[in-house]
């Protein structure tokens, strides 16, 4: 199997400009992609075929299959038990994480409506949460067989603790930050 096209870009591009850029020392301090969590929450979970036709985009979407995740407590206004399965999740590492991000943001990203690039916002802790609202922009769903459009929460976890360096790190893969708004006075 090859080696992604991200993998390689980190390795002999990104990786040594982030080294000079930061002023690290050493090639172990430069912030990387830990990995990527793909979270996706079914409504109507009670019916079996949501629940398996989400199952097999996410896996399609993932190149993964992902696991059931299930009700951790009752609450009767949602008429939802414990144990109920509630939604699908995904952890990917290593090269199938690259080939997902590589997809993510050169194919399906610029395929969205009115794009104009996603929140440079991060969580405090150098990690990246980004939500999409149709899975149909992924090129492995067929648009044919879609029943009905799912969301899915998408995690990027780095090895930094610094939103400054994640910021970077991620840019410098071609996350298609949105450019700061800048404030104009209404007359």
């Amino acid at each position: 199997m090859s080696t992604p096209e991200f993998k390689k870009q980190y390795q002999e591009q990104i990786a040594p400009a982030l080294l000079k850029e930061l002023g690290l020392k050493n090639l172990h301090q430069v912030p990387a992609i830990e990995k990527v969590v793909i979270n996706s929450g079914v409504s109507s979970a009670h019916d079996k075929s949501v629940m398996t036709d989400t199952v097999k985009d996410i896996s399609a979407i993932a190149g993964q299959k992902p696991i059931v995740t299930k009700a951790r407590k009752s609450i009767s206004n949602f008429k939802l038990r414990q144990g109920m399965p509630v939604g699908v999740k995904v952890t990917l590492r290593g090269n199938q994480m690259y080939d997902f991000l590589f997809r993510m943001i050169n194919v399906a990203l610029p395929v969205i409506r009115d794009f104009r690039g996603v929140s440079s916002k991060l969580d405090g802790n150098g990690n990246y949460n980004i939500g999409i609202a149709d899975h149909s922009i992924f090129p492995e769903i067929s648009l044919d067989n879609i029943k009905r459009t799912t969301g899915m929460d998408i995690t990027i976890v780095t090895t930094t603790k610094d939103d400054e360096q994640a910021r970077l790190l991620l840019s410098k893969f071609g996350m298609p930050f949105r450019k700061k708004e800048t404030a104009q006075a209404t007359a």
